[in-house]
C-alpha cells in the first residue's frame, strides 16, 4: 500500500506526457519553450511527450514491481527511465529551444 502514490504520480506523469506529445507544449515551462520556433512546436512537443512518458511508465512500473516484490534493485529501473527521459527531453530542448534555459 506504500507504493499506492509513487503509482498515481507515474500515472499522473505518463498522461501529462501524452497530451505533451499532442502539442499542448502549456505543460513546459516558459524558459524552456520561449525560443521554440513556431514551426518546431509539434517536434519539439512530440519529443518533450516521449521523454515525460518514459519517465511516467517507469515510475508506474517500478511501483507496481516494488509493491508485489519489494526488492530495492528495481530503483534501477525508475533512474534508468528517468535518465533515459531526461536524454529525449535535453536533447529535444536543445535542438528546438536552442539552449536547455
Amino acid at each position: 500500500m506504500e507504493y499506492i502514490i509513487l503509482c498515481v504520480l507515474g500515472i499522473c506523469v505518463f498522461f501529462l506526457g501524452i497530451f505533451t506529445y499532442q502539442g499542448n507544449i502549456s505543460f513546459i515551462h516558459w524558459y524552456n519553450r520561449w525560443k521554440v520556433k513556431e514551426e518546431d512546436t509539434k517536434k519539439y512537443a512530440k519529443i518533450m511527450g516521449i521523454g515525460t512518458i518514459i519517465m511516467g511508465i517507469s515510475i508506474t512500473i517500478t511501483s507496481v514491481l516494488q509493491a508485489i516484490f519489494d526488492i530495492e534493485s528495481l530503483w534501477y529501473l525508475l533512474l534508468f527511465g528517468i535518465v533515459i527521459g531526461l536524454i529525449f527531453m535535453i536533447y529535444g530542448m536543445l535542438k528546438y529551444n536552442k539552449g536547455i534555459f
